[in-house]
């Protein structure tokens, strides 16, 4: 069925001339247009997009007339902690520095959890956001304690897959 033709018994919409001044839209497929008149809306996402949503992340976590530094409190202090723990393992303190990052992306995670407008730190959806901060720092973490020479956490069975997959 091609999309001019029109059942036969579809009443025809009325344009903006006819149209009365009280017009109550009860179809759930037809909307008002900007004359009121209804017209037939279509679930299709435009074809052109008019508008934009505000990102979950576009509020502020201090007011609007505080110093744009202040506003986005969250991001500047992951951010510069993540900075302090890249200039630690550039001076070869490797452990401490990549702990120092993991806790960083930690309480990233934390931050966003807890705090409700916490501006540029928002990136995706809340979940998303606090299963990534927390899942990457806890993995770097993890990855700084068994750091070698000398793990601070050892795991036996994977010196034993990696002894398994190399003397085979």
């Amino acid at each position: 069925m091609s999309a001019e033709r029109k059942a036969p018994d579809a009443p025809e919409a009325p344009t903006a001339k006819e149209a009365p001044e009280d017009v109550t839209v009860r179809d759930a497929v037809s909307a008002p247009d900007a004359e009121g008149a209804p017209r037939r809306a279509t679930r299709r996402f435009p074809l052109f997009t008019r508008d934009t949503a505000r990102p979950e992340g576009g509020g502020r976590a201090a007011p609007g007339d505080a110093p744009a530094p202040a506003r986005q409190w969250p991001i500047l202090a992951v951010l510069l902690t993540v900075g302090l723990g890249l200039l630690l393992t550039a001076l070869d303190v490797f452990r401490v520095g990549l702990l120092v990052i993991g806790a960083a992306l930690v309480a990233g995670a934390v931050l966003r959890w807890a705090v409700p407008d916490v501006g540029m730190l928002a990136v995706r959806s809340r979940f998303t956001d606090i299963v990534t901060y927390g899942g990457l720092g806890l993995v770097i973490v993890l990855l700084a304690l068994m750091m070698q020479p000398d793990p601070l956490l050892r795991f036996p069975w994977l010196q034993d897959m990696l002894h398994f997959t190399v003397d085979s």
